[in-house]
């Protein structure tokens, strides 16, 4: 099985809260909240997909961003690597561009909240700053 390689996007305003948009109900692990972001296509590097995904899903224009952390994590059913990015300076208003709902929350608020397994090592290393 091929691993899907997804960049990833954390965007912390200045009130200290993070984005997480709600996966589309007939996507993979659909209906749960997640960090946006996507696919890494095979002609790119993650910078070039985490600028594109964040540009096509949200409005936003990356235009700073540092490694957060990479994950990799199998679901039986398929195997993801997520390469985590901290946006630290972006152009924009985030919006739902695909419909998708989003919210921007503090991470102690997150607890509990329906995400994919692959972002619990995510919300960990947040909850701990």
């Amino acid at each position: 099985m091929a691993m899907l390689t997804v960049a990833v996007g954390i965007l912390i305003d200045d009130g200290g809260r993070v984005l997480i948009t709600r996966r589309e109900k007939s996507a993979h692990q659909g209906g749960l909240w997640e960090f946006p972001g996507g696919k890494v296509e095979p002609s790119e590097s993650i910078a070039e997909a985490l600028s594109r995904e964040l540009q096509e899903e949200l409005g936003v224009l990356v235009e700073a961003a540092e490694p957060f952390m990479v994950i990799d994590h199998d679901y039986g059913d398929k195997q993801v690597r997520l390469d985590v990015y901290h946006v630290t300076r972006w152009q924009g208003e985030a919006q739902g561009l695909e419909g998708q709902p989003l919210a921007w929350k503090l991470p102690v608020e997150l607890i509990g909240w329906p995400f994919p397994a692959a972002n619990t090592p995510i919300l960990e290393r947040l909850l701990a700053h």
